[in-house]
């Protein structure tokens, strides 16, 4: 009868505990969070007034970085506040529902990254292996077919994982993390989390794992497309499509060192497991508005020309 009633009074509310061991020096991680989402907010709104204010840079391509760019300035929206006034004052309390909205916030928008980076190498293999067909390809009724089933999937595959997690029973309310991870979340349940785990690796098999080996398979019809031509290869060609992969590298190697440090056995102390998964949110958002604007020649050379420096190109 107690275990019963234990079962049947589910916590509502739950404490981020994450960082927690650090004891006094909790508090001073407010300052590399604070400056990391401070740049990802200045670089993607510099990125986006670059592309929006420059008619030269309304192409395709263009156009998906500055999508990119606005999904990077929303992702960190969902959980750095929220850690940032945890780190600081402690508060540390969140709701369940706040935190399911916040948990489908940060799976949602990290899927559209990744099916993001799935457009943009369709994007490049439309322009390097059937140039002449590209702009009838990129126009936005036909693009719309390519669109429309990944955002589909991500919001079908999403919404049943956090829908799961939501309806479990909770006989614990202390989170070790600083926002609402959904494996964090579930194994505070009462219940055998078997279900949530494999939906867990429904999501990650069926939107990062599906969109990675899509673009892999487009970049390697890609470059053999470029290096069978006769003559000098595309150089600007092979940069563009360097700095998708480049992109790509960073992003899914952050969400796999994420993803094993919960689900393989390993030595990592639970701050370490915290700082990794902030870390595949947040540094990936500071590093694509820089490296976009560094290898990309036209919004480069743009870039140049607004801060007062002189292109030498």
């Amino acid at each position: 009868m107690e275990k019963a009633l234990v079962r049947n009074a589910s916590y509502t509310h739950f404490i981020l505990d994450g960082f927690t061991d650090l004891g006094e020096l909790r508090p001073l991680l407010f300052i590399p969070y604070f400056f990391m989402f401070i740049l990802s907010i200045a670089a993607n709104s510099f990125l986006l007034y670059i592309i929006i204010s420059t008619r030269a840079l309304h192409s395709p391509m263009c156009i998906l970085i500055a999508i990119m760019a606005c999904v990077d300035l929303c992702l960190p929206l969902f959980f750095a506040p929220n850690m940032l006034v945890s780190l600081a004052f402690n508060i540390r309390e969140i709701s369940l529902g706040g935190c399911l909205v916040q948990m489908f916030g940060i799976h949602f928008v990290g899927a559209f990254l990744s099916t993001l980076l799935l457009w943009m190498a369709l994007d490049r293999y439309f322009a390097i292996c059937t140039p002449l067909f590209y702009h009838k390809r990129m126009a936005f009724r036909s693009f719309l077919s390519f669109v429309i089933p990944p955002v589909i999937r991500n919001v079908l595959v999403n919404t049943l994982m956090v829908g799961l997690a939501g309806k479990r029973t909770f006989c614990l309310n202390t989170m070790n993390h600083c926002f609402c991870e959904h494996m964090a979340l579930v194994q505070l349940s009462c219940d055998d989390v078997s279900i949530n785990n494999l939906v867990g690796l429904l999501n990650i098999f069926s939107v990062p794992v599906a969109d990675f080996v899509l673009i892999s398979a487009s970049y390697v019809v890609i470059f053999f497309s470029i290096f069978s031509k006769s003559g000098k290869p595309n150089m600007k060609a092979i940069n563009t499509a360097m700095t998708h992969i480049i992109v790509m590298i960073v992003h899914l190697s952050f969400a796999l060192i994420a993803f094993l440090s919960y689900r393989v056995r390993n030595d990592f102390s639970q701050s370490s497991r915290v700082f990794l998964s902030s870390m595949y949110l947040l540094f990936p958002n500071c590093f694509n508005p820089i490296i976009y604007g560094i290898r990309t020649n036209e919004i480069r050379k743009q870039v140049l020309k607004c801060v007062g420096f002189p292109s030498t190109e």
